[in-house]
């Protein structure tokens, strides 16, 4: 079979324009980027018609290291829809570069279910994220030049959190010093770098209504103290309005194809694992106004994109999923059972019925939201067949419809059984979504509420630093804000060792970190960090480019 971007530069490709009027919007109202890119207007939504429409949310079990193809079926579940004559549009996150050149590599689905063109997606798009990271570090600037200049905000450069950005894996930016050269060049202090995908601008992006909002978000950006402990803010260095400058056309979310010409928006790109892990708020309201079916995913596990997605964006957007299709891979499954990674291609039914444990667990959550899932085994050609129907009957033990999917190799076809069960799950009426916790009670006993009911924790510790900066954030006011864990994705646990479905383990809050402008608290769990380093063999060493500027090795 062909690479994905093989397949990818063999597809026709078809003029934005004629993507657009498939959703009936006028080319006039295209903010064109070449022939085959997008921005659209914000006035193209429609409040009263996105609340007629369907949304289904596609996450997927703990995944293995190189992911188990949740892009992908979104992608091949939207051309599903599609081939069984529903209005249907794709919404997803923008690829980081980190992921592209490390080891996940591109967020373009893959094989015959992927967005075209596949390698601008992967790589700089539309510019959103260089201008997501040209407003953070203007932000690093301002503070910067304030420090210098002496004025009279005052501020306390040991109490700085705000740190620049890098849509790059590089762990030799986490931690730095800055200033360095004498007086002129500024003011001596610690600093660092975070990856782009993980900067509060991103999160603010996704989370805006407006052009306004994005700009009222960016100015609640919480930077520091000043020597008297009075707390600043972005708004105090009058930096919201430059920041949202920067980003206006960063705001309108991007519209491109599947690789069988249906329309798909791609917008924003935050990590599920050290972020909210979902696309703007702003895709996914203009795809419900534009379309019967909206099909999303939420990054990483279940425990973590899903969890986000439905109890911080659905209670900001005021949006509701209908219908919610959890990914499993056989060889997952396996993982999850014992299976070493060498093992993981090699059939192995005890290991499937050991790992089914992880499944099962995300199947108890959905439910937890009042959800019914749809299981999507999404298929490899080393699965056996004895596996596949133990994965069934054991979905089918607990009242859940598990169906191949095999839209990999066969595209929006190999996808038609599942979309097929999702409109006959959304028929049903099983579905009647409830957040998990109401955002009123103590940040502790939220955390407490994901950590025992989501993740399956016998109890939650705090470390003594944690201890401090929750003080912190109550004082600050923000102690109703909702919860953003920062957590490993490879376990349900805190402990990414600990795979399967995890016993009497307890939670430990490392630290916190809260998010002003974007509306939620982040308690970092385990050893996580908000920048990556590039693995032993990075993905840029098997990629290579012709004299005629072919791409080859991208994925």
């Amino acid at each position: 079979m062909l690479s994905d971007i093989e397949i990818a530069q063999q597809a026709k490709i078809i003029h934005i324009k004629e993507i657009a009027a498939k959703i009936g919007v006028d080319a006039n109202d295209l903010y064109y980027y070449g022939k085959h890119k997008a921005k659209l207007p914000l006035h193209l939504i429609d409040e009263e018609k996105l609340k007629k429409s369907k949304l289904i949310l596609v996450s997927a079990i703990n995944p293995t290291p190189s992911g188990e193809g949740k892009t992908m079926v979104s992608v091949g579940l939207n051309d599903g829809l599609n081939l069984l004559g529903k209005k249907s549009i794709v919404v997803l996150r923008e690829p980081s570069l980190g992921p592209v050149f490390g080891i996940k590599g591109g967020a373009a689905g893959g094989g015959y279910s992927q967005l075209i063109p596949m390698e601008d997606i992967n790589l700089h798009f539309t510019g959103d994220f260089s201008a997501i990271e040209k407003a953070n570090n203007l932000l690093s600037a301002i503070i910067d030049n304030r420090l210098h200049n002496k004025t009279d905000l005052d501020i306390d450069p040991r109490t700085i959190v705000w740190k620049r950005v890098i849509d790059l894996n590089d762990r030799a930016l986490r931690h730095i010093i800055i200033g360095l050269g004498g007086s002129s060049n500024g003011v001596l202090r610690e600093d660092g770098f975070n990856i782009t995908p993980a900067s509060e601008v991103m999160a603010i992006l996704c989370m805006s209504s407006s052009l306004e909002d994005l700009k009222k978000r960016l100015g609640d950006i919480f930077i520091g103290y000043t020597y008297d402990k009075k707390p600043v803010f972005a708004r105090d260095l009058k930096a919201e309005t430059a920041m949202t400058i920067l980003l206006k056309d960063a705001i309108k979310p991007n519209l491109v194809q599947t690789l069988e010409g249906n329309p798909a928006f791609i917008h924003g790109g935050p990590f599920a694992n050290i972020a909210q892990g979902t696309n703007t708020i702003l895709a996914t309201k203009m795809g419900l106004s534009l379309a019967d079916y909206v099909v999303t995913e939420a990054g990483f596990g279940a425990d973590l994109g899903a969890e986000k997605f439905m109890d911080i964006k659905c209670g900001y957007a005021k949006l509701k999923p209908d219908a919610m299709v959890l990914v499993a891979t056989i060889r997952a499954l396996r993982h999850h059972g014992g299976a070493k990674r060498s093992e993981y291609e090699i059939p192995s039914l005890e290991k499937v019925e050991k790992g089914f444990e992880n499944l099962a667990k995300h199947i108890e959550n959905a439910q937890k939201y009042h959800l019914k899932p749809v299981v999507a085994i999404n298929h490899f050609p080393h699965d056996s067949e004895e596996e596949i129907q133990f994965v069934q009957n054991a979905c089918a033990k607990m009242g859940i419809k598990a169906v191949v999917t095999k839209s990999f190799v066969q595209g929006g076809e190999g996808a038609k059984d599942l979309a097929q069960a999702v409109i006959d799950n959304i028929a049903s009426g099983q579905n009647n979504f409830q957040a998990l916790y109401n955002w009123k009670i103590s940040i502790e006993q939220k955390i407490h509420t994901i950590a025992t009911q989501i993740y399956g924790a016998r109890d939650v510790e705090y470390a003594p630093l944690a201890k401090r900066q929750l003080k912190t954030i109550n004082d600050l006011g923000y102690n109703e804000l909702p919860i953003c864990m920062a957590k490993t994705q490879k376990s349900l646990s805190d402990n990414e060792k600990l795979v399967g479905r995890p016993q009497d383990f307890v939670v430990t809050v490392r630290e916190f970190e809260f998010a002003a402008g974007a509306g939620f608290v982040i308690p970092i769990l385990g050893d996580m960090m908000r920048m990556p380093g590039l693995p032993s063999s990075p993905a840029n060493e098997r990629m290579d480019i012709s004299p005629e500027g072919v791409i080859s090795g991208l994925s």
